[in-house]
């Protein structure tokens, strides 16, 4: 995890402007945010440069069976995948969303085959990760800009959508699952969830009667110019600073719990994988993450059965889930979908979960292989 310079002024617009009318106030999940990262976009897929390279040999015959990942260059977790798989003679095509513009590529409409270069390639599974549109390499506000983006777009939603391969967290569940339907959920499932308003006004909010924290109701990264991210991290709701202010987009105002452990697990299929979280503030872990001390811990059996059964209700093959112990109570804040486990393995000193997701990824695709075998799907 790698934290930059602070954010320049301007950012993400073209003429060095101010994105915002002088005479409105900064939305409060702008204020006092200096999280910049800079997300390369160097590729770094084993296999995609061993076949650039023409360092495998080409072999005429039937399409290849692959597994088809929808990232960006920088998703280590995809391309450590990427290095997994090869071990298995299993090939990897990656589309990546900082990469993606003038790809030689070919998708059929009336058969599951990709041309990819020179390789004709039939897709087994399909996994959408970080796949976002804001990282494509264009200006959005110029014509040619914003034409690239809706292409890719559509094409990207279909391509995770479409039911003639497997997909990998099904999107037609996950492309709605936004934070307040997860609270929903994980409430039905016999969770606690916080107490959460959602306004425009959060000097006027106080679920729960006591201390409250303001979040984002969408993704904690902004991206307003490619391959430049900016946090929008969780933060202390201030009533002296906010008064009566309001946000020009709905945020969320959410009862703060004091709790005296913090978990993130990792679910893989059917197994879980827990990791104990120490930090001193929400932001610490992208502000600060040297500071912040993890460990691997195992999952209570009632919490276990419980993120399991959610995980099928949303159709959610490889996930993430964060949550606070507060007494003798679980408390469910979020699941993460496009979650990223290398850097907890890192603080913990472990590598549980990407031997998990490697294993089930190449459970999963020799199932499917030889299922589409046996019909004659190639």
């Amino acid at each position: 995890m790698d934290v930059a310079e602070g954010l320049p002024s301007g950012l993400g617009n073209p003429s060095g402007a101010t994105d915002q009318p002088s005479l409105r106030p900064t939305p409060m999940l702008l204020q006092g945010q200096d999280y910049f990262f800079r997300s390369p976009d160097t590729p770094l897929d084993f296999q995609e440069r061993m076949f650039r390279a023409d360092l495998v040999a080409d072999e005429p015959g039937d399409p290849v069976p692959c597994v088809l990942v929808l990232a960006r260059a920088a998703d280590m977790e995809m391309n450590e995948l990427s290095l997994a798989l090869a071990d298995h003679d299993i090939r990897i095509l990656r589309i990546d969303a900082d990469r993606c513009l003038d790809l030689p590529l070919t998708i059929y409409t009336d058969t599951p085959l990709i041309e990819f270069q020179r390789w004709l390639l039939r897709p087994v599974m399909v996994w959408r990760r970080h796949f976002d549109i804001t990282a494509i390499p264009v200006d959005p506000a110029t014509v040619h800009g914003a034409y690239v983006r809706e292409q890719w777009q559509a094409v990207a939603n279909w391509l995770a959508c479409r039911d003639d391969w497997e997909q990998v967290n099904s999107v037609r569940s996950t492309e709605h699952l936004d934070r307040l339907t997860q609270l929903q959920g994980a409430s039905a499932a016999g969770l606690r969830v916080p107490r959460t308003a959602v306004t425009t006004m959060p000097g006027r909010s106080r679920p729960g009667g006591g201390r409250c924290i303001v979040k984002t109701a969408g993704h904690h990264l902004l991206e307003p110019k490619p391959g430049a991210l900016r946090g929008l991290f969780p933060q202390p709701l201030d009533i002296r600073r906010t008064g009566e202010a309001r946000e020009p987009a709905p945020v969320l105002v959410q009862q703060y719990l004091d709790a005296d452990r913090e978990l993130r697990v990792f679910v893989i299929g059917d197994q879980a994988i827990g990791f104990r979280v120490r930090k001193l503030d929400p932001a610490q872990l992208w502000v600060d993450p040297d500071s912040v001390a993890v460990e691997r811990v195992e999952v209570p059996e009632n919490l276990l059965q419980r993120l399991l059964a959610l995980c099928r209700q949303w159709r959610l093959d490889v996930a993430a889930f964060d949550l606070l112990g507060v007494g003798d109570e679980w408390v469910f804040l979020e699941v993460n979908v496009n979650c990223d486990w290398r850097w907890f393995e890192h603080r913990a000193d472990c590598a549980d979960v990407s031997t998990a997701v490697h294993d089930w990824v190449r459970g999963r695709f020799a199932d499917l292989s030889a299922a589409m075998s046996g019909r004659g799907s190639w």
